[in-house]
């Protein structure tokens, strides 16, 4: 068993939605990134990474390479996930808490939930999807951005462990 952490944060800037483990949520506001800015999503995959010990976001999809510009994060994740495959891990869960004032996570958190299963190719069961507040404080609280967690427990492929 290998187990990964990924923490990823994005600033508010313009647009007319934010996109959030796959799901694009109505906002008043986008945000600032070199890809499509899914918080939940590269957190994800930095959590995927850190536990097959494969780096990182960065090194993989550098916001430096004009390839990754407006990239959509279920490709990544999908890249990530063969990375995966090809040494034989397979997700056992997944956890992720995204940290945000606004947009309002909760009518959108099952499609969240089912995206991700989807894309780790697991059950929407292994999939938990959480969301808090900061209480007003720090640029999450200012409304400023928001930010996600993701942490994930990996098997080897054909380990007795059932996930």
């Amino acid at each position: 068993m290998r187990i990964g952490i990924g923490i990823d944060v994005h600033a508010f800037g313009p647009g007319d939605s934010v996109v959030i483990a796959g799901v694009r949520v109505p906002y008043a506001r986008g945000v600032v990134a070199h890809s499509d800015g899914d918080v939940a999503l590269h957190a994800l995959c930095d959590a995927l990474l850190g536990a097959a010990g494969l780096g990182d976001i960065g090194m993989h999809f550098p916001d430096s390479d004009p390839k990754w510009k407006g990239a959509d994060s279920r490709e990544l994740t999908r890249h990530v996930m063969a990375l995966l495959r090809a040494r034989h891990y397979r997700v056992a869960n997944a956890d992720l808490t995204i940290l945000a004032e606004a947009p309002r996570i909760g009518r959108h958190r099952e499609a969240m939930r089912r995206s991700i299963a989807q894309l780790l190719g697991i059950g929407d069961d292994q999939v938990n999807i959480k969301a808090t507040t900061t209480e007003g404080l720090g640029f999450i609280g200012r409304n400023e951005g928001l930010a996600a967690q993701a942490v994930v427990l990996l098997h080897a492929a054909g380990s007795e462990a059932s996930g």
